[in-house]
């Protein structure tokens, strides 16, 4: 028998009910199920291509688990609210009320990121930044966004354009703005000959992460001969979508990376040289990419959608690809605003500093109440 204070902590990729059916021995012990995703919204290609049995065995999982737990708040309310429509697609008899069996047995847990010491690697308006980081990290929901930090700058300025104060701040203010700033007294002042804005995108070469949107976007700025350089990272699998080679040969004069690092400090390396991260993701529970980017001091966007606004404020968010263009056109005409801009996002909040005792906690719980 097992000593009663074991814990059988698994991912929620295991059928834990099927484990349990096959080692009764097993069932006495806490059992934790961790979901890093879940299979009742992954977005298919085609709605008859989903394998009903995926997201049934996450289903039979949770009734069967003691504890389980979420890697976000979009993850768990996102599973929790597709059951019902989920099970409806079975054939015949369609249990109902499952959600309530499984929410009391919830909660949110983030996963914990070890983030590397990247200093070695930071360009010096990085290392600049960074020194100032702590004072902008205490609320990421309060902390104001570019458009207040460069209002703030420029309150001395009188000969300026200040931004309505009735509205947000719209492109061609901005890039008055960015231009006034150029000739002002301020601290700050972009180069006359900027390096080019460097863009990032760190994901699988998959549909789910929509490249199809990222590379159109970037198509769209080089049509405007606007000036940038671009790192394609991630990993690519199998079936590779078509429009990476594509994309390829039409943006050959501006890339600076293109493919899988297999070197960690290569890959930190690549971030830290980066000005702007980019997510175009149909499907993203967490993104410790993204946050590994910010991490480098990258200005993130991402869609105004998925777990994205549970991490990152406002600013960095756009709802729709026509706002990810005019963001970027903006940054690529005035890429000193994102290199003299402090990311108002705390990473800490997802590091295993932060969080580690938290799961040592749960790790170290005693065994599960009878029923």
């Amino acid at each position: 028998m097992w000593d009663p204070s074991w814990i059988l902590f698994t991912s929620s990729v295991l059928n834990l009910a099927e484990l349990v059916a096959l080692r009764p021995d097993l069932a006495s012990l806490k059992k934790i199920l961790y979901f890093h995703e879940n299979q009742l919204i992954y977005p298919m290609r085609k709605s008859q291509e989903r394998d009903f049995q995926y997201g049934y065995n996450q289903i039979l999982s949770c009734l069967v688990a003691d504890v389980v737990l979420f890697n976000s708040a979009f993850n768990m309310d996102s599973f929790l609210s597709s059951i019902s429509t989920f099970m409806k697609t079975m054939p015949d008899h369609r249990p109902k009320g499952l959600d309530q069996l499984i929410r009391p047995k919830c909660r949110v847990l983030y996963f914990p990121i070890r983030f590397a010491d990247v200093t070695r690697f930071l360009p010096e308006h990085k290392l600049q930044l960074r020194q100032t980081q702590s004072l902008h990290t205490s609320s990421s929901q309060d902390s104001p966004d570019l458009y207040e930090i460069t209002k703030a700058r420029c309150q001395n300025e009188p000969h300026m354009k200040k931004p309505s104060e009735e509205g947000p701040l719209q492109e061609n203010d901005m890039e008055e703005m960015a231009h006034h700033l150029t000739f002002s007294q301020c601290v700050d002042r972009e180069p006359r000959m900027p390096r080019p804005l460097h863009i990032v995108w760190p994901h699988r070469w998959e549909h789910d992460k929509d490249p199809q949107l990222f590379f159109q976007t970037l198509l769209k700025l080089r049509e405007r001969e606007l000036n940038f350089e671009v790192s394609v990272l991630g990993e690519t699998f199998t079936d590779v979508p078509d429009i990476f080679a594509e994309a390829k040969e039409q943006l050959v004069s501006h890339i600076r990376h293109w493919g899988f690092m297999p070197s960690k400090e290569d890959y930190l390396r690549a971030l830290c040289q980066a000005d702007v991260v980019v997510s175009t993701a149909k499907h993203e529970f967490f993104g410790v990419a993204m946050l590994e980017a910010v991490h480098c001091g990258c200005y993130p966007l991402c869609p105004k959608a998925l777990v994205y606004p549970e991490i990152f404020p406002g600013p960095y968010l756009y709802s729709t690809p026509e706002q990810l263009c005019k963001k970027l056109q903006g940054f690529c005409k005035h890429p000193h605003l994102v290199r003299q801009h402090v990311v108002q996002v705390n990473t800490s909040t997802f590091s295993w500093d932060s969080l580690g005792e938290e799961y040592r906690s749960l790790l170290t719980a005693g065994p599960p109440s009878s029923s």
